[in-house]
């Protein structure tokens, strides 16, 4: 697995996963029961995707939000100047416990150095009965935003390795997590973002930003190794506009 990188512009994330990212929102708020008065932290914010659905339904002052990248805590307070945003990792929350009602991780787990305890934080900062959600993208069975991508690569090297082996990333995974993390009442569901592409550029550009393990993958091969593995997803990708059929696992728990 390539280093993953996220120290990179809000405006390469956004373009690169964050296109999908915001299709999640508003179901994973539904998922996790958001509604007015309740007061809700996400984790891994990113560029803040899921705080605009947040921010949109209950007002900046019941949002908190965490992420490690200096660059996307950066963006994200500039985007909501009246959210609480810190910089810190999902293993380590700077909150007491019992303090939010709703804890969401959208696209995060499989980032996590340590998935379980970092669910465990999660369940720490939720008051008693309340939420916590999380999902993760379908690599495992290959319906995502980079399965594209990643089959390209291994068309022209078999030993690509890909995502399909990070937490979660498999049917049921997410869900053993939270049953390790000791949540009560756990559920697991399924999340989409389907995105059309008016045309392969509009799906391939964005991987030229060096953005996560794909783009990190990408950067260290040689020039001509990128150009046959984009002349290998530009002939998989088909007649033009396509379709990227996006699923992720998503799991519901309580503290």
């Amino acid at each position: 697995m390539p280093r993953v990188s996220f120290e990179v512009t809000a405006d390469a994330y956004d373009g690169f996963m964050g296109r999908f990212s915001r299709l999640l929102s508003p179901q994973m708020a539904d998922l996790a029961g958001v509604r007015a008065g309740r007061n809700v932290l996400d984790v891994g914010c990113g560029t803040g995707a899921l705080t605009r659905e947040l921010v949109d339904r209950l007002g900046e002052d019941r949002v908190t939000a965490v992420d490690p990248s200096e660059s996307f805590v950066a963006a994200a307070h500039e985007r909501f100047p009246g959210v609480r945003i810190e910089r810190a990792a999902a293993e380590a929350l700077p909150f007491d416990e019992d303090r939010f009602d709703i804890v969401i991780a959208q696209l995060v787990v499989h980032f996590m150095n340590d998935p379980v305890d970092g669910i465990r934080e999660m369940r720490r900062v939720t008051r008693p009965g309340g939420v916590v959600a999380a999902c993760v993208w379908d690599y495992g069975g290959g319906a995502n935003p980079l399965s594209l991508f990643w089959n390209a690569a291994r068309d022209l090297d078999a030993d690509t390795p890909g995502e399909a082996d990070l937490p979660g990333t498999r049917e049921g995974h997410l869900v053993e997590l939270f049953r390790e993390a000791e949540l009560a009442d756990i559920a697991g569901s399924v999340v989409t973002a389907d995105l059309e592409m008016r045309s392969f550029d509009e799906y391939w550009q964005p991987f030229n930003g060096g953005v996560g393990p794909a783009g990190v993958y990408l950067r260290q091969l040689s020039e001509g190794d990128r150009d046959r593995v984009r002349a290998r997803a530009r002939e998989r990708a088909g007649r033009e506009p396509f379709t990227v059929v996006a699923r992720a696992w998503a799991a519901r728990g309580t503290a």
